[in-house]
């Protein structure tokens, strides 16, 4: 694997296993406006575009349903009270984090999640990733696939692209690599199979995370 001297992560799927909290307030907001329910394969479905889109597949018709906006907000406040119920790091993942962290390594997180649910599961998890974006479009910076979730992180690092690498786990994570012009490395632990990513255009892949720093 190459080494690379900065690593930009994606998080749900890359380095927390967000799945279950995720379903939990999905379907606990569904329940408040007596909508039908999805099974966790579902919601996996459902992700890596940011909650807004969780909710807008989740919810029948979308957007267009009156009630979404209000279905939307109570999704959002359950979240935000329980997303650390169940969301743990996959397994290896904090061992990676030390170790890039102990070799002098930049790392952040960029996340479609919201900004606030981004920066506390970051700091929680992973205090020695010292820049975490979420998802704050009204501040102008667009949302994964485009580039600005990354060209944000690197600001906040004071890098550039040189030596950086993205690192995620679906096919938003690949189109956000190139549209940042990085090279990507494909996790293969998260919400997105080996066949479906190549779909996609993957061509690097890791099945562990010390994979990651694991030479040639």
């Amino acid at each position: 694997m190459k080494q690379y001297k900065t690593y930009i992560f994606d998080l749900d799927g890359t380095l927390l296993n967000t799945l279950n909290d995720l379903a939990a307030s999905t379907n606990y907001a569904l329940r408040q406006f007596a909508m039908p329910e999805h099974d966790i394969d579902s919601i996996r479905r459902f992700v890596g575009n940011g909650v807004r889109l969780l909710m807008e597949r989740a919810i029948p018709d979308g957007a267009r349903n009156p009630q979404f906006e209000e279905c939307f907000a109570t999704f959002r406040k359950h979240y935000m009270e329980h997303s650390l119920d169940t969301t743990v790091p996959y397994e290896g993942i904090s061992a990676l984090i030390h170790a890039l962290s102990q070799r002098g390594n930049n790392m952040a997180v960029v996340s479609n999640k919201f900004y606030a649910a981004t920066r506390e599961l970051v700091a929680h998890y992973f205090p020695e990733i010292p820049v975490a974006v979420g998802e704050h479009e009204a501040e102008g910076i667009r949302k994964k696939p485009a580039p600005d979730t990354v060209e944000e992180a690197l600001r906040l690092l004071g890098v550039g692209k040189d030596d950086a690498v993205y690192v995620g786990d679906s096919d938003v994570d690949l189109a956000t690599a190139r549209n940042s012009g990085l090279p990507c490395i494909s996790v293969l632990w998260g919400f997105r199979d080996r066949d479906f990513l190549i779909e996609y255009g993957a061509t690097t892949f890791v099945n562990h995370p010390m994979e990651i720093i694991a030479e040639d």
